[in-house]
């Protein structure tokens, strides 16, 4: 049985960290489960859920970035190249290859030439590439029976490559929970609301619990600011840093086991056509972003700008905003730039320590975040006086299911078909949960009608749903259906439906009538869902 995460505000109490992270999202993750393991004594928050913001919005991708050649940002691109490699490997249930497709169209921005040197340099880059990986070229016909519902008018050859797939808010949550079985203390949905110097250094943090507004001072002897867009705020409203609004739409299921990279006639931006959970993930946008930081919202002009490419390129469809099955929108922190484009500035990463001792992470991605909260922590050691090297690269992610990945992918899923698990369904809990499906397992033993999934469209049984509840520091309804099952942008969820799940959960999660109640408000708020 693995461990539950549990939420125990007490843990911060009278004791002294050697590190408190504040920001839960990617980097707050891997800087935390990094540090436990070599063992320092590790505290981190975050102010919302885990992943609440930019590492629940991303493309769902591990990938180098072909985009950044153009740029000449090799030094990115191998580094995120080698980070891929390794987690495909380290993390085969986690990060899944996947495809591209790339056309090439008479109008073309780039064509056949420079595509495949391109291509012959990203697989360069990449190292130890086999004939499998490699890319592949296609004229336009073999293209065109691979992809048949792209507009075939104008279609001169076509390429493939090889990138990787992820679920970014599991990603994070599994880091979370291996922080935790290392030792650390990892608490959602606590804020800190100020800092304690003494002698013009960080000495302690009050963090407050946003459930009970208790507050604690937490002692600490380094602190480590990964909280993303919110960043600033914590370096007293200093903000050296530029933010950039990405949108993805969810639209009805298009592709099948592989996903296309396009080029937006608009603006000639890079943009993505994913599966994504039996849809199609279509993403993202790239615009500089002023607003309300607690407020990132999808705007009509975001949907038409993604609506209008994808129409572009797909024949006999013509989207319209009602065909929007759900949208998400997140904030890139990037690093201060004169580029007049968000998209020409570069996705590197770098630290920032302050006079008061606070190291701030700064810009950074997904897929290269491991290898940037490796160096955050052998600054931490450093600081410390500690010598204990960086154990990450290539050690099996928490809930990896161990050597032979192929053998045990075959065997779960013979057992799940005959727990009665449809086989779509299948596909996705193994990718879901790795080593820990064997518990999801348990719960359809105990409960065979729970092998029946939550709600039609979207291939999650109702087994996933108690297992996330009980075992995952759900605190909203929000945080359930949006990023332990991400229903919230799957499937056009309805009041009636909001209800049915929350009095399903609310035993578990303690919650009277009123708060089911006010649970669901929350989100038919948050998510401009149909009252009806």
């Amino acid at each position: 049985m693995s461990q539950m995460m549990r939420r125990d505000f007490s843990r911060l109490q009278d004791r002294t960290f050697d590190v408190l992270i504040c920001g839960g999202g990617i980097y707050g993750a891997w800087t935390a489960y990094d540090a436990a393991l070599r063992g320092l004594k590790v505290a981190l928050v975050d102010r919302g859920d885990w992943a609440n913001a930019t590492s629940s919005a991303s493309s769902k991708l591990v990938h180098g970035g072909l985009r950044y050649l153009e740029n000449f940002d090799f030094k990115l691109v191998r580094k995120t190249l080698a980070e891929r490699q390794m987690l495909m490997a380290a993390a085969p249930h986690r990060v899944r290859p996947l495809r591209f497709g790339v056309p090439v169209y008479r109008d073309s921005r780039l064509g056949c030439f420079r595509l495949a040197v391109g291509l012959t340099l990203y697989d360069g880059l990449a190292g130890s590439i086999n004939d499998e990986q490699g890319f592949k070229r296609y004229d336009g016909q073999e293209f065109s029976a691979r992809f048949p519902f792209l507009r075939a008018a104008g279609l001169k050859a076509g390429f493939t490559y090889l990138d990787a797939q992820t679920d970014d808010a599991r990603l994070v949550l599994e880091l979370v929970a291996g922080a935790e079985s290392a030792g650390a203390v990892c608490l959602n949905y606590c804020k800190v609301s100020d800092f304690i110097e003494r002698n013009g250094k960080l000495s302690a943090a009050v963090v407050t619990d946003q459930l009970t507004g208790e507050s604690v001072t937490v002692q600490a002897k380094q602190f480590v600011n990964t909280a993303g867009q919110w960043a600033g705020l914590l370096r007293h409203g200093k903000r050296n840093y530029r933010l950039s609004k990405g949108v993805h739409l969810i639209l009805p299921n298009l592709l099948d086991k592989e996903a296309l990279l396009l080029t937006a006639k608009a603006d000639g931006r890079v943009f993505f056509m994913i599966p994504w959970y039996g849809r199609t993930l279509v993403g993202t946008t790239d615009t500089d972003y002023g607003g309300d930081l607690d407020k990132v919202k999808v705007e009509d002009k975001d949907i038409d700008y993604l609506l209008n490419e994808v129409n572009g390129v797909v024949r006999n469809k013509n989207w319209i905003r009602e065909d929007v099955i759900g949208s998400f929108a997140g904030l890139r922190v990037l690093k201060q730039s004169d580029r007049s484009s968000p998209s020409a500035v570069s996705r590197d990463w770098e630290l920032h320590a302050s006079d008061n001792g606070l190291l701030t992470s700064i810009g950074g991605k997904l897929t290269s975040a491991r290898s940037d909260a490796a160096h955050i922590v052998d600054k931490l050691c450093e600081n410390l006086g500690i010598r204990q090297s960086c154990g990450t690269f290539g050690k099996p992610l928490p809930w990896s299911p161990g050597a032979d990945f192929p053998a045990w992918s075959e065997s779960m899923t013979r057992r799940a078909l005959e727990l009665g698990i449809d086989k779509e369904s299948v596909h996705w809990l193994l990718f879901r949960h790795g080593s820990r499906v064997t518990e999801v397992f348990a719960l359809c033993e105990e409960h065979p009608e729970s092998v029946s999934r939550i709600m039609q469209e979207a291939p999650f049984i109702m087994a996933d749903l108690l297992f996330c509840t009980r075992s995952e520091m759900v605190v909203h309804l929000e945080d359930l259906l949006r990023r332990r099952l991400p229903l919230l942008i799957l499937v056009k969820l309805k009041q009636e439906d909001l209800q049915w799940i929350a009095e399903i959960v609310a035993p578990v999660l303690g919650w009277d009538q009123e708060q089911c109640e006010s649970e669901c408000r929350r989100v038919l708020q948050a998510y401009s869902l149909d009252g009806g």
